[in-house]
């Protein structure tokens, strides 16, 4: 199976995982990168594009990536703390007044990013098309009271995130997430315009729907209601709104490049300082998450290595895309990773497509 794109010598091995993915069916399509410190080491794809295998899957082939936007959205914020336009331990509704409503206004911006406001999700029945209505959508999270007792657990916001995110991010900087990436980048899209969807691979479902563990009220509203996620609206619709934490389109380079700046501290023309960069990827919580079935430690919007979520050293952090997507950096290395494939698994996290990518870099490293 040819692989394309380029990749140096010594990260030979991070092909041949791409190679083993794709012979053995659990990838149709699928594009990797590493970035070392500004310099790209691996940027390759495999695959297909469709399921009739008459398209090549290119390096620069754009899948909708999930929840790996979620990272996208901390690193966004991050750049805004760096710049004193925002601050992690500062109160949301200091930026956001309405948001201190429901008794919410001492709620930080990093327990907000950290899934630890009691927001996951609407428990009470919404129109499943509010989602892509960014102003109904964040007035309905700013007058919500909190679900769970704040900073008492973290409680994953699978759409709730990307607009408190988002909508500090519209503040601070007076652009919309979506915006402000298009002055950034061609890689990483939230918000489609028809030219661009061009670009577009479609996904392949999961052979089985995942595991999400015991169902109880918050789980149900977060992922089974028919709420919890857009519905109602056409395919276009869904793929031209600003969904930061569930609809971002992106290849593997372009999602890497983003994740420099927790490698790094520089994407382009953004700079983070090492004291903010500290911040970000401190420990903010650790323990069940209420959401999801798993022990996990958040970060400021990104989780932490733990028990090979991602088969990196304890220095990495990164997030998981629902089908298989996942970013990573490592702050010690300067190395930053990201994987997008279209073939989707039931995998919430520690996917073992990309905990081997994961292995095939850091043996690379070592």
């Amino acid at each position: 199976m040819d692989l394309r794109g380029k990749a140096d010598d010594r990260f030979r091995h991070v092909g041949t995982a791409l190679k083993e993915s794709l012979a053995a069916g659990e990838d149709l399509g699928a594009s990797v990168a590493v970035i070392i410190d500004g310099e790209t080491v691996v940027d390759i794809a495999g695959g297909y594009q469709d399921k009739a295998k008459t398209l090549p899957y290119d390096p620069r082939s754009l899948t909708c990536v999930f929840s790996s936007g979620k990272a996208v959205c901390a690193a966004l914020i991050m750049a805004a703390v760096s710049e004193g336009k925002l601050a992690y331990d500062k109160p949301v509704a200091d930026y956001w007044p309405t948001f201190a409503a429901g008794g919410k206004g001492d709620i930080t911006v990093a327990e907000a990013l950290s899934h630890q406001a009691g927001l996951s999700a609407f428990l009470e029945e919404k129109d499943p098309a509010i989602w892509i209505d960014w102003e109904a959508t964040c007035a309905a999270i700013a007058e919500m009271e909190p679900i769970f007792a704040p900073r008492s657990a973290s409680g994953y916001g699978p759409q709730t995130y990307g607009y408190i995110a988002g909508e500090l991010l519209r503040i601070a900087n007076g652009q919309s997430v979506g915006r402000q990436l298009a002055g950034l980048t061609d890689d990483v899209i939230c918000g489609l315009t028809l030219s661009q969807a061009t670009r577009t691979t479609p996904l392949v479902k999961p052979k089985r729907p995942p595991d999400l563990g015991e169902i109880d009220a918050i789980t149900k509203a977060a992922f089974l209601e028919k709420w919890s996620s857009p519905a109602g609206v056409s395919r276009q619709a869904w793929a031209a709104a600003e969904i930061p934490a569930s609809n971002m389109h992106a290849c593997a380079h372009g999602l890497a490049e983003v994740m420099q700046l927790f490698a790094s501290g520089c994407w382009g023309e953004l700079t983070v300082s090492d004291k903010v960069r500290e911040e970000a990827w401190a420990e903010r919580i650790h323990g069940a998450d209420l959401v999801l079935p798993f022990t996990l430690s958040w970060a400021a919007g990104v989780m932490r290595e733990t028990g090979e979520l991602f088969g990196a050293p304890p220095t990495a952090i990164g997030h998981y895309g629902f089908g298989g997507s996942c970013v990573l950096a490592d702050p010690a290395r300067n190395m930053s990773f990201a994987y997008v494939p279209n073939q989707q698994s039931p995998h919430l996290v520690a996917d073992p497509r990309a905990v081997r990518l994961v292995k095939a870099v850091y043996q690379a490293l070592t």
